[in-house]
């Protein structure tokens, strides 16, 4: 008999593993209490040493004052005057530069084209000889047409020599009236002959001028479309060359409709209405001139209307399709109330800024936008001249919070300084320029 001994797992096989998977399981049951115990720290030292509050997370509510301490808290802000001047209101637009006058030179006459007068870019005046057409086969032409009306000539006159002697005759009984009635028609006819010959001449003559063709315009020639030698029709739709009157010049640009009365009313009036170019950065000046007058529709895809400037442009700045800036000057407020732009604000109370009070606290002062000029925006009503208005900062600013006037570079101004220039609106710090002590504006731009 087999002995069933000797396929029997040893004795120690199983406490073995046995032991193993308890010493696993106290293994992890050591590293949960060691992380609990950790946990349990952090909450207890975060719940005795909490973190002192920064400017950016002081305060109980966020994004807004007037709870717990957040009326105490003091933000920094650049803030400008409001003053009191005169302001040129000015329209801009984008302008399109367009010749006062454009021609395509056509020869009037088909033949071959002989001669070119011109140089390609020359400046040319109104007669000035420009090309040649052969002008042989009009000359014959007009040979003809003298030649026929030289033999209608001798006719008429033969007529009439006999017209003549049929009346002498009638008076003596010598021939029948209807004769003589006969002859006179016949003169007639020659007469209308005779006309016709004449304007054939005129024809045959004014076809042979049209083998020179002439500049119609002053102004400046473009690249020639046809070189000697070719045959020309008057049907061509290129021409010869191309003439561009740019001195004067004109540019066309559009304004909005509701600009249309002021404008008008200048034009009405005839006053002059001083227009600028400049390039397309806006940075150089490239001419300035006259508004000439406005189109006679508003466009009503874009609710714009065409205006029309002229410029002497006797530097040649201004060339046919250039794409300008435009500044038309539209009306000068005297003794307005003047606002930096960068202080109007937009919100729940529609425009508005944030003044600043003696207090050193803000408030929030609604305001009637005027006209718009660059940096500066002219308010009918809301602040007075030499009030401090926020031009920096006013994101997180609320109705009397507290503020704190700094210069540009986050250097803070000394509170007798602060009210010097929050009362001054004349001089250096009304048009904005360095003070005496260097800095610029009610607070240091």
């Amino acid at each position: 008999m087999p002995d069933d001994t000797a396929h029997a797992p040893p004795a120690t096989a199983t406490p073995t593993r046995d032991t193993a998977i308890r010493r696993r399981h106290r293994g992890w049951l050591v590293v949960l209490v060691l992380l609990a115990a950790s946990a349990g720290a952090y909450l207890w030292w975060s719940g005795r040493t909490p973190a002192p509050p920064t400017p950016a997370t002081q305060g109980s509510a966020p994004g807004g004052f007037g709870k717990g301490g957040d009326a105490a808290r003091v933000l920094p802000v650049i803030a400008e005057p409001v003053r009191r001047g005169t302001l040129e209101v000015y329209l801009n637009a984008l302008g399109t530069v367009t010749p006062r006058s454009l021609v395509t030179v056509k020869p009037r006459v088909d033949g071959q084209l002989m001669k070119v007068h011109f140089a390609e870019g020359q400046n040319v005046k109104a007669g000035d000889l420009l090309a040649e057409i052969d002008p042989r086969p009009f000359a014959v032409a007009l040979a003809q047409a003298q030649g026929q009306l030289a033999k209608d000539e001798a006719q008429l006159a033969n007529a009439r020599v006999d017209l003549e002697r049929y009346r002498m005759l009638l008076t003596q009984d010598s021939i029948a009236k209807q004769q003589v009635d006969t002859q006179e028609a016949l003169v007639r006819q020659y007469e209308g002959t005779l006309q016709a010959d004449r304007a054939a001449v005129d024809s045959a003559r004014l076809q042979l001028s049209y083998a020179r063709v002439s500049a119609p315009i002053s102004g400046r020639v473009g690249l020639r479309q046809v070189d000697p030698g070719n045959v020309v029709r008057a049907a061509d739709a290129n021409g010869i060359v191309v003439i561009a009157q740019v001195q004067p010049i004109a540019v066309l640009f559009p304004i909005p409709e509701d600009n249309l009365p002021l404008v008008m009313q200048r034009l009405a009036r005839k006053e002059p209405t001083v227009v600028e170019a400049w390039n397309r950065e806006g940075k150089v000046k490239l001419a300035t001139g006259t508004l000439v007058t406005a189109d006679n529709q508003i466009d009503t895809a874009t609710g714009t209307v065409k205006m029309k400037a002229e410029f002497a442009n006797a530097d040649a700045a201004l060339f046919p399709n250039q794409f300008v800036n435009v500044r038309m000057h539209t009306q000068t407020l005297v003794d307005a109330t003047l606002v930096p732009s960068a202080a109007i604000q937009r919100g729940a109370p529609g425009t508005f800024v944030y003044a600043v009070k003696d207090d050193h606290t803000v408030r929030v002062a609604p305001v009637k936008l005027g006209p718009v000029q660059g940096d500066v925006t002219v308010v009918s009503s809301g602040v007075d001249p030499g009030t401090l208005v926020v031009v920096d900062g006013a994101d997180t600013l609320r109705e009397g919070a507290r503020v704190d006037l700094v210069t540009r570079e986050g250097q803070a101004i000394a509170p007798a300084k602060q009210g010097a220039r929050g009362a001054r609106t004349e001089g250096g710090a009304r048009e904005g320029r360095p003070g005496r002590d260097g800095t610029k504006g009610a607070a240091a731009h």
